[in-house]
């Protein structure tokens, strides 16, 4: 297995090779649900992904996050458990046409994925008051969630598969993996080899929602402006 270099300065340019590499993973990257293999991650291929999470930006450097590895099957059950819980409670909140699509979807790889990782919070880290996050104390949530990017970048890089499960109660999931109530549960994600990654996310594929055009979303100086970047526009 090949090991990872950081911070080091003389090797802080990237070549055209490398560049293309990073682009091909972001849009590679896919929430994996469906083709989870039993195969182990392996420690040392683990620990990789662990650290690339680690060197997210953080705000003030507080570094809120902590990551609770889950492998043991009981307590991927109890996940399991406060999953088809939020699940049924948010296929009621769809209309019928929606609502079947909504349950025809596989949207959690739960007990199928080899490892879980559960992406916490600690809001109180670096005491009462963090530079950067005087004005904006949302930002060590964003922070956390800087960590969780960098995590599924990395399992994409090593061919790993991974899934995000947003359908849970905060609560439960604390009561499932033991986390106290000061700190905020911010992803548990689904981790494990793969038979395929999807062409397209699957949502696309489902027809739930198409992708916007970025020329849609992208203003210039003021919201919704777009006067004097046609040169800009043309690329997009």
């Amino acid at each position: 297995m090949s090991t990872v270099n950081v911070g080091n300065e003389a090797d802080a340019t990237f070549s055209d090779v490398e560049r293309d590499a990073v682009y091909k993973c972001i849009f590679n990257r896919r929430d994996v649900r469906s083709q989870f293999l039993p195969d182990s991650v392996p420690e040392d291929v683990l620990a990789r992904i662990l650290r690339a999470a680690h060197h997210a930006p953080s705000v003030g450097f507080m570094q809120p996050w902590d990551f609770i590895v889950v492998r043991d099957a009981s307590v991927k059950r109890r996940v399991h458990d406060a999953f088809q819980i939020a699940n049924a409670e948010a296929a009621s909140m769809f209309s019928d046409e929606r609502r079947q699509t909504y349950q025809s979807l596989k949207l959690a790889g739960i007990l199928d994925a080899p490892v879980g990782i559960c992406v916490t919070c600690d809001r109180t880290r670096s005491g009462p008051v963090v530079l950067g996050r005087t004005h904006q104390p949302e930002m060590d949530l964003y922070s956390a969630v800087c960590a969780v990017q960098n995590l599924w970048l990395a399992t994409r890089a090593e061919n790993i598969g991974l899934g995000w499960v947003s359908i849970v109660d905060p609560q439960n999931l604390r009561e499932a993996l033991g986390i106290p109530n000061s700190i905020v549960p911010i992803a548990y994600l689904c981790i494990g080899y793969v038979t395929h990654f999807l062409k397209k996310p699957e949502l696309e594929t489902a027809g739930w929602l198409p992708r916007m055009p970025l020329r849609d979303v992208v203003w210039f100086d003021q919201w919704h402006a777009e006067e004097g970047a046609e040169s800009l526009l043309q690329h997009l």
